[in-house]
């Protein structure tokens, strides 16, 4: 028993010290990866519980990559797992600063540096297209039109109308609830 506890704690933080060092920045480019060695590789959890952590890692105060590696390791190894995937994907990111921190002037002012940071937006920009086609493909399989017709409207909403995120946000917010509350009431 102890020994497949510690085998978790184990593997936790090396899969949060990987996801960290290799998604530094964090925020949503985090969701691939977890879901790659979570959902794909070990069968931890599912589709639709990633997107639902994801959005509690979102609403939660803090940064999404670390919030989203805690919920991950409380799914698969209770608050111990939660623990050690917190602290494995603080630990890269605080290196990595620590380092720049130190070598500022010299890292800023090296054309190499400056075109591999570059590079780096290329890649999470392709990241970034594969967690969104996933989770639209996720929300097509409801076969729900209002929750289909949301997804480009809302980016009519962003892109277009130049309507601030957050009140979209907030509108589909109320507009699922509303929803929600009008099913509820006609199965009554």
């Amino acid at each position: 028993m102890l020994k497949e506890i510690i085998k978790k704690y184990v593997w936790l933080l090396a899969v949060n010290l990987f996801i960290s060092a290799f998604t530094f920045g964090g925020g949503y480019i985090v969701v691939p990866m977890v879901r790659r060695f979570f959902v794909v590789k070990k069968q931890h959890f599912t589709e639709e519980d990633l997107i639902n952590m994801a959005a509690v890692a979102q609403s939660t105060p803090g940064a999404i990559a670390i919030n989203l590696s805690s919920l991950a390791g409380y799914k698969v190894a209770g608050i111990g797992g939660a623990f050690v995937s917190c602290i494995a994907a603080l630990i890269p990111p605080l290196v990595i600063l620590t380092f720049i921190s130190a070598f500022y002037k010299i890292f800023f002012s090296n054309t190499i540096v400056t075109a591999a940071l570059k590079g780096m937006q290329a890649g999470v920009a392709a990241l970034m297209v594969d967690l969104i086609a996933d989770m639209c493909s996720i929300i097509l399989k409801e076969k729900s039109f209002f929750l289909s017709a949301m997804i480009p409207l809302s980016f009519i909403a962003n892109f277009v109308l130049g309507i601030n995120v957050a009140l979209i946000l907030l509108f589909c917010c109320f507009l699922c609830i509303l929803q929600v509350f009008l099913k509820k009431r006609e199965r009554k």
